[in-house]
């Protein structure tokens, strides 16, 4: 086992713990509150965990990611219809169940197995411009979106301290929102550049939750997604260093 084999064993071990504490420590303190639909919230905690493994599968290049993938964002989707929250619904239920499918098959075409990994890729110059142009427009549009679904005066015109703090968190949600897309989209196609987009999801939702928890009216729970999306963040750091070494030329030949 090399060096690099040995890292990355340990380190996952450490992601995997860590996350799958923080999901146990949630589940806990909800299933202590809840009065009522104690069923739902482990059906949740197991869809939660489905995540946790779905996310150390694809920074290591492991097609299981799409089968752990199909359970989060399928109970995921579920759980929003059933809770109102249409918007996010349509989004898991409608895009990310699809895309495990897509993602399963591509990665398929491109040599991926029980025991091995994709040919991964990168973009092309002109790919990586539309791609950015992309997000640019659709993090404009969903930024107007939702701050008119927030019930927010005019965006252009400043406000005072509370308005500000709506404002980040609605710029955090968008960014959020347009980076799942398109990390997604470059997920199911094998392409490198996809964790640069998981690494903006989970730093636009650290923000977010800081922001979250710093008001006043506050959740307790935005701790424990606090910590979550920080251990999300140090594994799509590791997935980007070892899906770019997957994507050098010399990889692809050997």
């Amino acid at each position: 086992m090399t060096a690099n084999d040995r890292f990355n064993k340990w380190f996952n071990i450490f992601i995997l713990a860590g996350m799958t504490l923080v999901m146990a420590v949630m589940t806990l303190l909800e299933l202590r509150d809840a009065d009522s639909g104690q069923a739902l919230l482990i059906v949740a905690a197991f869809g939660s965990l489905m995540g946790v493994l779905s996310t150390v599968c694809s920074a290591n290049a492991k097609i299981m990611t799409f089968l752990f993938g199909l359970f989060d964002v399928g109970i995921y989707g579920v759980m929003c219809l059933m809770s109102g929250k249409y918007g996010n619904a349509a989004l898991h239920l409608l895009y990310f169940v699809p895309m495990q499918f897509v993602g399963f098959f591509q990665w398929r075409m491109r040599g991926a197995g029980s025991h091995l990994r994709p040919h991964a890729r990168r973009l092309s110059s002109s790919a990586r411009l539309l791609c950015s142009a992309a997000f640019l427009a659709g993090l404009a549009l969903c930024y107007f979106i939702l701050y008119k679904v927030s019930g927010t005066a005019d965006p252009t015109v400043s406000g005072d301290v509370a308005t500000s703090v709506l404002k980040l968190g609605i710029i955090a949600d968008a960014f959020s929102t347009v980076c799942n897309i398109l990390g997604q989209l470059l997920m199911s196609m094998a392409y490198m550049e996809q964790w640069i987009f998981w690494i903006g999801v989970n730093v636009a939702s650290v923000l977010m939750w800081s922001v979250e928890l710093s008001s006043s009216h506050g959740d307790s729970f935005a701790v424990i997604y606090l910590v979550k999306y920080s251990f999300y963040l140090l594994n799509s750091l590791n997935g980007l260093r070892i899906w770019l070494r997957l994507s050098r030329p010399a990889a692809q030949s050997a």
